[in-house]
């Protein structure tokens, strides 16, 4: 699909973490699948889980909640990987992100979404496309592509006080 014709989609996929919850463009999310086993790979980063055998092809697999400074992903019923589509140093590459639970398929208008906040130079705002608030809730959207552009671990902290500051600025403009 262009990219013409994903900036024409309005859905987003919601995922929890931890007691938070992202969304990302359904234009990435190639397949929702159920826990599957995954076999740990020797001197991998931290945050790199394992590979999966998707259909005869190794996908390799990645604890968001240890790549965003958070406990390990736990094993339970609603433990999901998400295949996406990350465009990494300028190559596309399909992996598998580890999510506690999948929430909802949502359509956030364009008038919907809000710009990233800046809070500062340490913190890399670049991971976030958009803020959005449906019905009450604020999202906060990542850039897939910038997430998994570095082996940095992210800040859960740092994200938690985006979400508040764009939380106070739009309570503010109302």
């Amino acid at each position: 699909m262009s990219k013409e014709d994903l900036s024409q989609i309005t859905s987003y996929l919601s995922f929890r973490l931890g007691d938070e919850v992202f969304a990302l463009h359904v234009g990435k999310v190639q397949k929702i699948l159920g826990m599957a086993e995954i076999t740990e790979v020797p001197r991998a980063p931290r945050y790199m889980k394992g590979v999966i055998n998707l259909r005869g092809n190794v996908l390799p697999v990645v604890d968001t909640r240890v790549k965003f400074g958070m406990t390990p992903t736990e094993r339970t019923k609603t433990t999901s990987i998400l295949v996406i589509e990350a465009n990494i140093s300028g190559e596309f590459v399909m992996l598998g992100i580890l999510v506690d639970a999948v929430q909802a398929v949502l359509k956030i208008e364009k008038e919907d979404l809000l710009p990233p906040p800046s809070i500062g130079k340490q913190y890399r705002s670049d991971i976030i496309s958009n803020m959005a608030r449906v019905k009450e809730k604020f999202y906060i959207i990542l850039n897939m592509d910038t997430v998994f552009s570095s082996d940095d671990q992210l800040n859960m902290n740092e994200l938690m006080k985006a979400k508040e500051q764009i939380n106070e600025t739009t309570n503010q403009n109302q």
